[in-house]
């Protein structure tokens, strides 16, 4: 079974007039990586989370997020901190009246005003507007985490939706390997005719009074056995059955089909290294080519 890294999800929850709106979203990534944005009441549920996802999407760059809103409030999130405003204020008029300054020491913003109108500088100083954060006061963590596991569901159920679609284009793939590995058979055989045709005339031009027979024949066998692609493309023939085995497997995949894919890729290297005839290396090329288009897909196969 075949599943992407990537994948989205995402639902709404509404819960004593608040709005909870939990997403998912994962891209490829060599490891688990979990990144997320949880409101600050709920921020103690942050590893319990974690725990959930590294669980049920086992690798992926995860960015998981929790967003409230009070649909039952009309008023604004921001407040003004008056005290801390008032504390500014009577800071500026100590010091102005303790150390003899006038208002040049103060920004422009607060020259222009002096002292009649600071409250525009004031609302701009640290900690004078504070946002208020959404919580909802009913104890409901256990409606939300349900939401949440719901929301990873529909992430896997996205996964192995975008993985038919991988599965679909690798089969491809393999299938035209296959079919390149069954068309070079023939000029692979010829290939070897012609070698040992240009070896016997060479040698019937030699001397062998002044050879070593049994030499020459365990040269010339080793010679021929290194222009032999039989067992490149036995292993070659079973490399690309184990990995349409290894695609069905239930259990994450993705890096045990990147393993084959590197065998696989090293049995068409030998059979190029070995192919002199300018027809063989072009059906070498063409196999190395939907190679690189498996290894492309197999980047975001969990």
């Amino acid at each position: 079974m075949i599943k992407s890294m990537t994948g989205y999800a995402r639902k709404e929850l509404v819960l004593d007039n608040f709005k909870f709106i939990i997403e998912a979203k994962s891209l490829n990534s060599k490891h688990i990586d979990i990144n997320t944005k949880i409101p600050i009441a709920y921020r103690v549920k942050e590893i319990e989370i974690r725990k959930l996802l590294s669980e049920k999407l086992y690798r992926g760059k995860i960015d998981f997020s929790i967003w409230i809103e009070d649909i039952a409030s009309t008023s604004s999130n921001y407040t003004i901190n008056t005290a801390v405003a008032k504390d500014y204020y009577n800071q500026i008029l100590k010091l102005k009246k303790e150390i003899g300054l006038t208002w040049d020491f103060l920004p422009m913003d607060l020259i222009q005003s002096k002292s009649t109108d600071i409250i525009p500088a004031l609302l701009k100083l640290p900690e004078v507007i504070k946002k208020s954060e959404n919580k909802s006061d009913s104890n409901d963590w256990d409606t939300i985490f349900i939401t949440i596991d719901e929301v990873i569901n529909d992430l896997i159920k996205y996964r192995l939706d975008e993985g038919e679609k991988l599965k679909k284009d690798i089969h491809l793939r393999l299938k035209n390997i296959n079919m390149y590995l069954n068309e070079i058979s023939p000029f692979a055989k010829k290939r070897i005719e012609e070698v040992k045709k240009n070896l016997s005339a060479k040698l019937g031009k030699l001397d062998f009074n002044q050879l070593d027979e049994n030499r020459l024949e365990q040269e010339l066998i080793y010679y021929l056995e290194k222009q032999d692609i039989t067992e490149e493309q036995v292993r070659l023939l079973s490399h690309l059955e184990y990995f349409a085995d290894a695609m069905k497997m239930n259990t994450p995949n993705g890096k045990k089909l990147a393993f084959i894919a590197q065998e696989i890729g090293r049995e068409i290297n030998t059979i190029g290294a070995k192919s002199y005839d300018s027809e063989m290396q072009k059906i070498v090329v063409n196999m190395k080519d939907e190679l690189e288009k498996i290894k492309e897909q197999l980047l975001n196969i969990l």
